[in-house]
């Protein structure tokens, strides 16, 4: 079993990390070590982020979306400013994951890691009716 979470547990997460390392480094001039810190990982792992080692293969997916994007540069901004929480960084990163599901943006990711979807109903379904996306549809239809 296999659901969408896998993806975002191994792509989606260390993309959204990537981004946010990258902005607070390229936009706020934080070094490694602070951004360490503030993103609550090693200056190894900051390292690994900026040179593509980690995250690569969802950033170009998370950057398609402009919504989600916004809100990494919001969680960016609260962190070079120390205004955010360890509690505000994780809703803002929740939001941010919520927002990439609801546009779909992880289904061709998730047919790659569960090939069995290949070619099921769901999966070529429109977002609205993806019954993994919007679990309130499978209940519906159980009433």
């Amino acid at each position: 079993m296999k659901p969408p979470c896998v993806v975002v547990v191994r792509h989606i997460l260390p993309a959204i990390r990537a981004m946010t390392a990258r902005e607070l480094v390229e936009e706020y001039g934080l070094k490694r070590i602070d951004v360490a810190r503030r993103i609550g990982t090693t200056p190894a792992a900051v390292t690994q982020y900026l040179e593509e080692a980690r995250g690569k293969m969802a950033v170009s997916i998370v950057y398609s979306s402009e919504k989600a994007t916004g809100i990494i540069s919001q969680i960016a901004e609260a962190l070079a400013k120390s205004e955010a929480s360890t509690y505000d960084v994780m809703v803002k990163t929740c939001e941010a994951c919520r927002v990439i599901r609801s546009e779909g943006l992880i289904c061709e990711m998730h047919k790659e890691t569960l090939p069995a979807l290949k070619g099921r109903a769901a999966c070529g379904l429109p977002i609205h009716l993806c019954p993994i996306l919007n679990p309130k549809k499978i209940l519906e239809k159980r009433v």
